[in-house]
Protein backbone atom coordinates (compact mmCIF):
# COMPACT_ATOMS: atom_id res chain seq x y z
CA UNK A 1 0.00 0.00 0.00
CA UNK A 2 1.36 3.39 -1.00
CA UNK A 3 -0.11 6.59 0.38
CA UNK A 4 0.44 9.57 -1.85
CA UNK A 5 -0.30 13.19 -0.92
CA UNK A 6 -2.58 15.13 -3.26
CA UNK A 7 -2.07 18.84 -2.71
CA UNK A 8 -4.32 21.60 -4.01
CA UNK A 9 -2.65 25.01 -3.76
CA UNK A 10 -4.57 28.07 -2.64
CA UNK A 11 -2.62 30.74 -4.51
CA UNK A 12 -2.21 34.13 -2.91
CA UNK A 13 -4.35 33.07 0.09
CA UNK A 14 -3.07 34.51 3.37
CA UNK A 15 -2.03 31.91 5.91
CA UNK A 16 -4.58 31.34 8.65
CA UNK A 17 -3.55 31.41 12.35
CA UNK A 18 -3.74 27.61 12.41
CA UNK A 19 -1.53 27.30 9.33
CA UNK A 20 1.00 29.66 10.89
CA UNK A 21 0.97 27.61 14.09
CA UNK A 22 1.51 24.41 12.10
CA UNK A 23 4.59 26.02 10.58
CA UNK A 24 5.92 26.39 14.13
CA UNK A 25 5.05 22.80 14.95
CA UNK A 26 6.74 21.58 11.79
CA UNK A 27 9.94 23.37 12.76
CA UNK A 28 9.89 22.16 16.40
CA UNK A 29 13.27 20.98 17.71
CA UNK A 30 12.37 20.85 21.40
CA UNK A 31 13.08 17.12 21.68
CA UNK A 32 15.98 16.89 19.22
CA UNK A 33 18.42 15.75 21.89
CA UNK A 34 16.03 13.18 23.34
CA UNK A 35 15.06 11.34 20.16
CA UNK A 36 17.03 8.61 18.34
CA UNK A 37 16.33 10.40 15.05
CA UNK A 38 15.60 13.86 13.69
CA UNK A 39 12.28 15.31 14.92
CA UNK A 40 9.35 14.74 12.58
CA UNK A 41 6.06 15.88 14.14
CA UNK A 42 3.05 14.11 12.63
CA UNK A 43 -0.46 15.48 13.11
CA UNK A 44 -3.49 16.73 11.22
CA UNK A 45 -5.55 19.83 11.98
CA UNK A 46 -8.24 21.95 10.37
CA UNK A 47 -10.20 24.98 11.51
CA UNK A 48 -13.53 23.26 10.81
CA UNK A 49 -12.68 19.82 12.22
CA UNK A 50 -15.43 18.43 14.45
CA UNK A 51 -13.72 15.23 15.62
CA UNK A 52 -10.42 15.16 17.51
CA UNK A 53 -8.39 11.95 17.76
CA UNK A 54 -5.78 11.97 20.54
CA UNK A 55 -3.49 8.97 20.49
CA UNK A 56 -0.12 8.09 21.99
CA UNK A 57 2.62 9.01 19.51
CA UNK A 58 3.57 8.09 15.95
CA UNK A 59 5.04 4.64 15.49
CA UNK A 60 7.94 3.73 13.22
CA UNK A 61 5.76 3.34 10.11
CA UNK A 62 4.03 6.64 10.72
CA UNK A 63 7.38 8.33 11.31
CA UNK A 64 8.56 7.00 7.94
CA UNK A 65 5.41 8.00 6.03
CA UNK A 66 4.59 11.26 7.81
CA UNK A 67 0.91 10.22 7.69
CA UNK A 68 -0.90 9.72 11.03
CA UNK A 69 -2.26 6.24 11.79
CA UNK A 70 -0.91 4.82 8.48
CA UNK A 71 -0.40 1.38 10.03
CA UNK A 72 -2.34 -1.63 11.33
CA UNK A 73 -3.49 0.34 14.37
CA UNK A 74 -4.96 3.00 12.12
CA UNK A 75 -6.80 0.43 10.05
CA UNK A 76 -8.51 -0.94 13.17
CA UNK A 77 -9.25 2.55 14.50
CA UNK A 78 -10.97 3.55 11.25
CA UNK A 79 -12.98 0.32 11.35
CA UNK A 80 -14.11 1.13 14.89
CA UNK A 81 -15.09 4.64 13.82
CA UNK A 82 -16.85 3.39 10.69
CA UNK A 83 -15.03 5.80 8.36
CA UNK A 84 -12.84 5.32 5.31
CA UNK A 85 -9.49 6.94 4.58
CA UNK A 86 -11.08 9.78 2.58
CA UNK A 87 -12.98 10.95 5.67
CA UNK A 88 -10.29 10.13 8.23
CA UNK A 89 -7.62 12.06 6.34
CA UNK A 90 -9.84 15.07 5.64
CA UNK A 91 -8.47 17.65 8.05
CA UNK A 92 -11.60 19.75 7.55
CA UNK A 93 -13.49 16.99 9.39
CA UNK A 94 -11.03 15.07 11.58
CA UNK A 95 -8.12 16.47 13.59
CA UNK A 96 -5.37 14.13 14.80
CA UNK A 97 -3.14 15.42 17.59
CA UNK A 98 -1.27 12.73 19.57
CA UNK A 99 0.21 13.21 23.03
CA UNK A 100 3.68 13.02 21.51
CA UNK A 101 4.06 14.42 18.01
CA UNK A 102 7.26 12.56 17.13
CA UNK A 103 8.11 8.85 17.17
CA UNK A 104 9.84 8.34 20.54
CA UNK A 105 11.79 5.25 19.52
CA UNK A 106 11.66 1.58 20.44
CA UNK A 107 11.85 0.12 23.92
CA UNK A 108 12.27 -3.41 25.21
CA UNK A 109 8.55 -4.24 24.84
CA UNK A 110 7.34 -1.84 22.15
CA UNK A 111 7.46 1.88 21.48
CA UNK A 112 8.71 4.17 24.23
CA UNK A 113 6.20 6.49 25.96
CA UNK A 114 5.48 9.82 24.25
CA UNK A 115 7.84 12.57 25.34
CA UNK A 116 6.21 14.93 27.81
CA UNK A 117 7.34 18.15 26.13
CA UNK A 118 4.81 18.04 23.28
CA UNK A 119 1.47 18.43 25.02
CA UNK A 120 2.40 21.51 27.11
CA UNK A 121 4.02 23.15 24.10
CA UNK A 122 1.31 22.63 21.49
CA UNK A 123 -2.00 21.13 22.61
CA UNK A 124 -3.63 24.19 24.13
CA UNK A 125 -2.59 26.43 21.23
CA UNK A 126 -3.79 23.96 18.60
CA UNK A 127 -7.13 23.26 20.27
CA UNK A 128 -7.82 26.97 20.68
CA UNK A 129 -7.76 27.28 16.87
CA UNK A 130 -10.16 24.37 16.33
CA UNK A 131 -13.31 25.70 18.02
CA UNK A 132 -15.72 23.35 16.24
CA UNK A 133 -14.49 20.13 17.87
CA UNK A 134 -17.56 18.30 19.16
CA UNK A 135 -16.24 14.77 19.77
CA UNK A 136 -12.86 13.88 21.28
CA UNK A 137 -11.59 10.30 21.08
CA UNK A 138 -9.01 9.46 23.75
CA UNK A 139 -7.10 6.51 22.32
CA UNK A 140 -5.04 4.68 24.92
CA UNK A 141 -3.81 5.29 28.42
CA UNK A 142 -1.55 8.30 27.82
CA UNK A 143 -4.33 10.39 26.29
CA UNK A 144 -6.73 9.35 29.03
CA UNK A 145 -4.26 10.16 31.80
CA UNK A 146 -3.78 13.64 30.38
CA UNK A 147 -7.39 14.57 29.63
CA UNK A 148 -9.09 12.75 32.51
CA UNK A 149 -6.95 13.82 35.45
CA UNK A 150 -9.91 15.40 37.19
CA UNK A 151 -12.05 12.31 36.64
CA UNK A 152 -9.58 10.11 38.53
CA UNK A 153 -8.39 7.96 35.63
CA UNK A 154 -6.77 4.78 36.97
CA UNK A 155 -6.57 2.37 34.04
CA UNK A 156 -7.81 2.03 30.49
CA UNK A 157 -10.15 -0.82 31.46
CA UNK A 158 -11.70 1.08 34.39
CA UNK A 159 -12.14 4.23 32.32
CA UNK A 160 -13.72 2.31 29.46
CA UNK A 161 -16.15 0.54 31.78
CA UNK A 162 -17.33 3.98 32.90
CA UNK A 163 -17.33 5.59 29.45
CA UNK A 164 -20.91 6.85 29.79
CA UNK A 165 -19.92 9.12 32.68
CA UNK A 166 -17.85 11.29 30.33
CA UNK A 167 -20.84 12.57 28.37
CA UNK A 168 -21.45 12.65 24.63
CA UNK A 169 -18.47 14.85 23.71
CA UNK A 170 -15.68 12.52 24.84
CA UNK A 171 -15.13 8.81 24.34
CA UNK A 172 -12.20 6.72 25.64
CA UNK A 173 -10.87 3.87 23.51
CA UNK A 174 -8.21 1.21 24.02
CA UNK A 175 -5.20 1.48 21.77
CA UNK A 176 -6.02 -0.41 18.55
CA UNK A 177 -2.52 -1.88 18.27
CA UNK A 178 -2.18 -5.58 17.32
CA UNK A 179 -0.27 -5.89 20.60
CA UNK A 180 -3.62 -5.38 22.36
CA UNK A 181 -5.32 -8.47 20.90
CA UNK A 182 -5.31 -10.18 24.30
CA UNK A 183 -7.20 -7.22 25.79
CA UNK A 184 -9.78 -7.29 23.00
CA UNK A 185 -10.37 -11.01 23.60
CA UNK A 186 -10.64 -10.53 27.36
CA UNK A 187 -13.07 -7.62 26.98
CA UNK A 188 -15.54 -8.52 24.21
CA UNK A 189 -18.04 -6.05 25.69
CA UNK A 190 -16.01 -3.23 24.16
CA UNK A 191 -16.79 -4.25 20.58
CA UNK A 192 -20.37 -5.09 21.50
CA UNK A 193 -21.17 -2.05 23.64
CA UNK A 194 -18.80 0.83 22.90
CA UNK A 195 -17.98 0.46 19.20
CA UNK A 196 -21.62 0.82 18.04
CA UNK A 197 -21.92 4.01 20.13
CA UNK A 198 -18.63 5.28 18.71
CA UNK A 199 -19.81 4.77 15.14
CA UNK A 200 -23.11 6.49 15.79
CA UNK A 201 -21.44 9.48 17.48
CA UNK A 202 -18.93 9.80 14.64
CA UNK A 203 -21.69 9.61 12.05
CA UNK A 204 -23.85 12.16 13.86
CA UNK A 205 -20.94 14.54 14.47
CA UNK A 206 -19.78 14.50 10.85
CA UNK A 207 -23.34 14.82 9.56
CA UNK A 208 -23.94 17.91 11.67
CA UNK A 209 -20.63 19.31 10.44
CA UNK A 210 -21.70 19.32 6.79
CA UNK A 211 -19.37 18.74 3.89
CA UNK A 212 -15.65 19.27 3.61
CA UNK A 213 -13.78 21.68 1.41
CA UNK A 214 -13.14 24.53 3.83
CA UNK A 215 -9.72 25.73 4.86
CA UNK A 216 -7.64 23.03 6.53
CA UNK A 217 -3.97 22.43 7.22
CA UNK A 218 -1.90 19.29 7.66
CA UNK A 219 1.63 18.91 8.86
CA UNK A 220 3.72 17.56 6.02
CA UNK A 221 2.07 19.70 3.32
CA UNK A 222 2.40 23.34 2.39
CA UNK A 223 1.07 25.69 5.03
CA UNK A 224 -0.95 27.33 2.26
CA UNK A 225 -2.51 24.21 0.89
CA UNK A 226 -5.37 21.86 1.55
CA UNK A 227 -4.03 18.32 1.55
CA UNK A 228 -5.84 15.00 1.26
CA UNK A 229 -4.01 11.70 1.33
CA UNK A 230 -5.45 8.69 -0.45
CA UNK A 231 -4.49 5.12 -1.16
CA UNK A 232 -3.13 4.21 -4.58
Amino acid sequence: MTLRPLTFARRNAPASPLELLLQEVRACQACAGRLPHAPRPVLQAGETARILVVGQAPGARVHASGIPWSDASGKRLRAWMGVDEAVFYDAAQVAIVPMGLCFPGRGASGDLPPLRQCAPLWHERLLALMPQIRLTLLVGGYAQQHFLKQQGHQSVTDTLRNWQALGPGMLPLPHPSPRNVAWFKANPWFEGEVVPVLRERVRATLHKGGGSGSQAAELGGSSRSYSRRTTA
